[in-house]
């Protein structure tokens, strides 16, 4: 387990040097929000770097239902069992296994694994807009159909899930990239997920932070570029 600290923000990564799997705990006033719940795995990683911290958990927020993303949630549940889950009305049916998808939204199946024992189910449904503390929502779907980035209103940094990666190359999520090419499979709309890119760069983020990759400051010409390049493979 690696962490680094940018602001307010801390990155918790696992497997760094071969396959990173990344979530990050938040500071807050009245503690920590964790935004993801990496690997069945990673339990006593993330644990531990609360712990480091000093401060506790306060809040688990999911990015979007995939297993690297809410992987050691049932393990995390049964020790902060009064800390509540925010998850997307969409992804939540994810969770739930229903892979339905609404009339407006490109009728391609979703791709990507859930954990089919995930026991543990969100209690908060948050849409654009919502503040969670210092947080507000932004809809990103692409890579899921509900997907969500936070932006701290407070630095600019922006968790962005992985509407984009860094691992590899800076990337939308769907343009694959050789060197570490497995977001891209679990995307289930190219079209969608460039839209949504095109609306996460127009927040003008100080700090990107995704699911797998390195974080990235000052990231705008970088996201441009690879929002530009995922546009010509889809002309």
């Amino acid at each position: 387990m690696r962490m680094i600290k940018n602001g307010y923000l801390y990155q918790v990564t696992f497997m760094a040097s071969v396959f990173p799997v990344n979530c990050y705990l938040v500071e807050e006033e009245d503690g920590l929000t964790l935004i993801d719940a990496a690997l069945g795995f990673c339990t006593k990683g993330i644990l531990k770097a609360a712990e480091t911290i000093g401060r506790p958990i306060t809040k688990i927020v999911l990015t979007h239902a995939h297993e690297d993303h809410v992987g050691a949630l049932d393990s995390l549940k049964m020790i902060l069992s009064e800390v509540p889950v925010y998850i997307s009305i969409s992804d939540h049916r994810l969770m739930n296994d229903d892979r339905s998808l609404d009339p407006h939204e490109e009728q391609t199946p979703i791709k990507g694994g859930v954990p089919k024992k995930l026991k543990t189910r969100a209690n908060v449904l948050v849409k654009e807009g919502d503040f969670v503390g210092s947080l507000t929502a932004i809809a990103a779907p692409g890579h899921t159909p509900g997907s969500m980035a936070f932006l701290d209103l407070r630095s600019k940094a922006l968790v962005a899930g992985d509407a984009f990666q860094t691992r590899g190359g800076m990337a939308v999520a769907g343009d694959m990239k050789p060197l570490f090419p497995f977001p891209s499979f679990g995307t289930w709309s190219k079209k969608t997920a460039l839209a949504s890119a095109k609306k996460l760069v127009s927040y003008g983020p100080q700090l990107l932070a995704v699911g797998h990759g390195e974080m990235v400051e000052n990231p705008v010409k970088r996201m441009e570029m690879a929002i530009g390049n995922l546009e010509r493979k889809l002309r």
